[in-house]
C-alpha cells in the first residue's frame, strides 16, 4: 500500500518530512511540490504487481514532463510512452535508453519520424495508414528498418471524460480494428518497415476493469486472425489510463488489474508493455498557491488566489475535481467560496462551491492531486511566468525547474 507523502501534523501541512509552509517560504508560489517517495513507490508498485508478465512499463510523459523526474523513474527501471520529438529529446537528455522507448501520437511528423530512428527507439505505433508510409519512407532514405506496431481503436468505451476517451470509434486515435488484418498485410508489403506490435489506448481516467476487458478480448481476436495468415508479433501495448483517486472515486488496485488482464497476457503469449502515467505522478504531487485577496459579494464569495488556469488548466478543461487544502489549519470558521487566480477568464478556477477555512491574504492552499497534467499543461497565458518545481527527498528538496522570470517571456521572441 503506498502512503500518502501529503499529512497532516499538527495542524499543518508536510510533504514527506517537510512543511509545506517552509517550502512555500523558500520558493514562493505558485509552486509544484512533488513527493520523491510517491514516485518511487507508485512505481515500484505497478512493476511488483505485474512482475508475473515481466512487462516494460513506459512512464507516460505528457503527464509530467520533468527531466529530473524522467531521469528518477528511468534509473527505477522506466522506459517511456512519448507522443512528440520534444517529449523524445527530454528523454534522451534524463538518460531513458532509446530501447525502453515507445512513440505513439497521431501527427509524426517526418523529421520527429527521422529523429526517433535516429535515436534507435523501441517501437512506433502507428496510428493511421499515411503514417506508416511516412515512416517506410524515412527509414528507407535512412537506410533502416522502423520497428512498428499498429494502436487499433476497439471502439471501447471507457466511461472517462469526453475529452479524455481515446479508444471509441469517433476519437482520432487508432485505426478500425475491424480492419486489422490489412494494416499488416500492408506492413509486410513494405521493405522498411517490420510489424512486432500491437497496442491500443483507451483514455485516462479509467475506473473500472470492464473496459480493459472488453478490448483485450477484441485484440485477441485480431491475433488469432492474424495467426491465420503466418503474422506474429512480439509486444502487446495495452496503454494506461489507471485512474487515481482525486476525490472519493472508487479505484481498482494493481493487483485487480493483473488479475484481469492475466488471462488474455498469457494467451497472447507477448510481451506486455504499459504505459501508467497519471497513476504514478498524479497524487505525487501539490501545487501551493497564495491567497491574494478574498472577495465578497451579496451573490458569490471568491477566494482570489496567484495561480491561475495557465498553472493548471485541468478544472476549466475537464470540469476536473481537485481537493483544495489550507497549508496551516487555525480552526477558523470555514466559508463557501469560489477558489479562483487572476487570469482574466470566467473560466479561471481551481474549485467552485468550496466550504474551506476562511483564510485571509497571504495565506496558503494546497491544491492536491497535481502531480499529473499539471505543471505538463501550464502555459504563460495572461503574460504570466511559470511556476517552480521543487522534489522533496524525506528532509531535503531540490529545485527541479526555476521560476520563470520576466526575461524568459520574452527571450525567444525576435526584437
Amino acid at each position: 500500500m503506498v502512503q500518502n507523502p501529503f499529512y497532516y501534523k499538527t495542524r499543518t501541512l508536510y510533504c514527506e518530512n517537510m512543511p509545506v509552509r517552509t517550502l512555500v517560504k523558500k520558493y514562493g508560489t505558485p509552486l509544484y511540490i512533488y513527493s520523491r517517495q510517491a514516485f518511487l513507490q507508485r512505481y515500484a508498485e505497478v512493476a511488483g504487481g505485474l512482475k508475473e508478465f515481466n512487462p516494460l512499463i513506459c512512464f507516460s510523459v505528457k503527464s509530467n514532463a520533468n527531466i529530473a523526474i524522467l531521469k528518477m523513474l528511468g534509473r527505477a527501471g522506466a522506459g517511456a510512452d512519448i507522443v512528440s520529438g520534444g517529449e523524445l529529446f527530454r528523454c534522451l537528455k534524463a538518460g531513458i535508453p532509446p530501447s525502453r522507448i515507445v512513440y505513439a501520437g497521431v501527427g509524426k511528423t517526418t523529421a520527429e519520424i527521422r529523429f526517433a530512428l535516429k535515436s534507435g527507439i523501441r517501437l512506433f505505433n502507428v496510428e493511421s495508414l499515411p503514417e506508416l508510409h511516412a515512416i517506410n519512407a524515412v527509414a528507407r532514405g535512412m537506410g533502416t528498418i522502423a520497428r512498428i506496431g499498429f494502436r487499433l481503436n476497439p471502439d471501447v468505451d471507457a466511461k472517462t471524460h469526453a475529452l479524455t476517451t481515446t479508444g471509441k470509434k469517433e476519437n482520432k486515435f487508432g485505426l478500425p480494428i475491424a480492419h486489422a488484418l490489412d494494416y499488416y498485410r500492408e506492413a509486410g508489403r513494405l521493405a522498411h518497415v517490420r510489424a512486432v506490435g500491437i497496442d491500443m489506448h483507451l483514455g485516462s481516467p479509467i475506473f473500472s476493469l470492464q473496459p480493459y476487458t472488453t478490448a483485450l478480448r477484441k485484440l485477441l481476436a485480431v491475433l488469432d486472425t492474424l495467426a491465420t495468415h503466418n503474422i506474429t508479433l512480439e509486444e502487446l501495448d495495452i496503454g494506461g489510463g489507471l485512474g487515481i483517486t482525486y476525490a472519493n472515486e472508487k479505484t481498482f488496485t494493481v493487483a485487480a488489474f493483473a488479475r484481469a488482464i492475466r488471462p488474455f497476457v498469457r494467451r497472447s503469449g507477448l510481451r506486455l508493455i504499459v504505459e501508467p502515467g497519471r497513476y504514478i505522478c498524479g497524487n505525487s504531487g501539490i501545487l501551493a498557491t497564495s491567497v491574494t485577496y478574498v472577495k465578497k459579494t451579496p451573490v458569490k464569495n471568491f477566494i482570489i488566489t496567484d495561480s491561475g488556469m495557465n498553472d493548471l488548466i485541468r478544472p476549466p478543461l475537464y470540469g476536473s475535481y481537485h481537493r483544495i487544502e489550507p497549508v496551516q489549519k487555525r480552526g477558523q470558521r470555514t466559508m463557501t467560496a469560489d477558489i479562483v487566480g487572476p487570469i482574466c477568464e470566467s473560466s479561471d478556477f481551481m474549485g467552485k462551491d468550496r466550504k474551506i477555512e476562511e483564510p485571509g491574504a497571504g495565506d496558503c492552499l494546497a491544491v492536491m492531486s497535481a502531480g499529473a497534467y499539471g505543471f505538463s499543461m501550464s502555459s504563460n497565458y495572461n503574460s504570466r511566468p511559470r511556476a517552480c518545481e521543487v522534489l522533496v527527498s524525506v528532509n531535503n528538496a531540490s529545485v527541479i525547474r526555476r521560476r520563470e522570470t520576466y526575461d524568459d517571456l520574452v527571450r525567444a521572441e525576435v526584437r
